[in-house]
This record gives C-alpha cells, structure tokens and sequence, in this order.
C-alpha cells in the first residue's frame, strides 16, 4: 500500500512536516540571515523561481491525477454499454444459449459493480479470479453458438462479447495508472526547500509563526487533493458504478 493511498494521512504529515521546517529554519537560520538590501533582493527571487517551480509540479501532477480519474470514469462508462449491448443482441442467438449468456452477464455485471465498489485488497483478489473464471464462461456460451451456426447474425453477438471483455481489459490499466512515486518526491523535496526559505526569510522579519502556516497548509490541501484524486479506492473522490448500477436497474425490470 502506498503512503499516497490514504489522502488525509498525506494532508496531515505535509502540514505537520511542512510547517516545522518553516518555524525551525525561521528559529534557527533567521537570526543569521544577512540583512543587505542585494542579498534580500537575491533570495527573494530565488524564493520566487522556487516557488513557481513547485507550482507548475503540482499543477502538471494535478493534470496526471484528472487524467487518469477521466479513463476511470469513461471505462465504467464503456463497460456498461458493451454489457447492456450484448444483453439485448443476446435475442439473435438460440433461446437455449441466449438465456445462459443473459444469465452469465448478469452474473458478470455484478462481479464488475462490486469491482468498482470494494476497497479490501483481499476480496478484489477472489472478485479478480471469479471474474476471469465468469469471462471465460461468457464466451465459451458465444463460441459454441456461434460454430454451431457460423452466420452474420451470430458473428454480430460474438464481436459483442468480444467488446465485453476488451471493456474489462481497457478498465484496468487506468485503475493502474497513477502518479509516479518519482513525482511525488520531487514534489516534497521541493516543497521542504521552500518552506525551509520561506522560514529563514521569516525570521529576518520577524514574522509570526502563524504567518508561516499559511505555505504549509496551502500545500497540504494541494496534496490532499491530488493524492485523493489519484487514489482509485481509498479517496473521498472516487469513480462511483452509476451507468453499471443504472443498466442492472433496467435489466432487473
């Protein structure tokens, strides 16, 4: 598991970390921070540079996190729509297949809401295997029907079971697809270095120390959301079944 899958734990060590350096470095390094007019100017640009450095990692960090909350989102979208097609093109098949094929996608759109809907690596682990074993099924039903009866109308049911399970193996790259640690450290080194300089030019002014909080919260809430939105299971953002759970209403009726 990764530090990164629990938001609000990312949120509270980014504050307390964060703003520690910047009251240390005010505390120890401020009292020492030389006092000319050209060395102020310097580090205050260098602050600056930082500072917009750190801001375009976040926001292209952001960016990462969206992306892949989209592919989330337009997978469970694409899955429900190939489902819900092979379900009404099941009719072109034989009643005898047509009703086991019925029978095997309700079973799988079951399989894949609770995919989208637990958060315990275990039962994602078991729900993994029923739903290769389930896939299997689905067309081994189709691949029978359609050697049995080799015609346009059944190729048309096999290349929508076909669109089925290539849903499903679209979906879980995007569940995998999130922001490299690498990133992450980046961020954080660079976030430290400016807190830490932010600091040590608070202590030349003499700043209070709850002036020098606002840097540290203002990133921990940037690091909150884009750690919740990059997290598929464990995040207050999360990509909800509502087209899956929509199609399983309908077919219910």
């Amino acid at each position: 598991m990764r530090l990164t899958d629990s938001p609000p734990l990312v949120f509270l060590l980014s504050l307390v970390i964060l703003w520690l350096l910047a009251a240390l470095s005010a505390n120890v390094f401020g009292n020492h921070a030389t006092r000319a007019a050209e060395a102020r100017q310097d580090l205050s640009l260098v602050v600056a540079a930082c500072l917009t450095l750190l801001g375009l990692i976040i926001g292209f960090s952001f960016s990462m996190a969206i992306s892949g909350f989209e592919l989330r989102r337009s997978g469970e979208e694409a899955e429900a729509n190939a489902i819900g097609t092979e379900y009404i093109r099941a009719d072109l098949l034989p009643a005898a297949d047509a009703a086991r094929v019925r029978e095997l996608l309700g079973s799988y759109l079951g399989q894949r809401i609770l995919f989208y809907n637990s958060r315990d690596a275990e039962k994602l682990r078991r729900l993994d295997e029923q739903t290769r074993l389930t896939q299997a099924q689905l067309w081994s039903a189709v691949r029978a029907a359609g050697t049995a009866q080799p015609n346009p109308v059944v190729a048309l049911t096999v290349a929508g079971m076909n669109d089925v399970l290539n849903a499903q193996g679209n979906t879980q790259p995007a569940w995998q697809n999130r922001i490299p640690a690498t990133a992450w450290v980046l961020m954080a080194v660079i976030a430290i270095l400016c807190n830490v300089m932010v600091g040590y030019m608070a202590g030349r002014l003499r700043m209070r120390a709850v002036l020098l909080a606002v840097l540290p919260l203002v990133l921990s809430i940037a690091f909150f959301l884009i750690a919740d939105i990059d997290s598929p299971r464990r995040g207050l953002i999360l990509v909800p079944p509502q087209n899956l759970l929509s199609l399983a209403a309908q077919l219910q009726r």
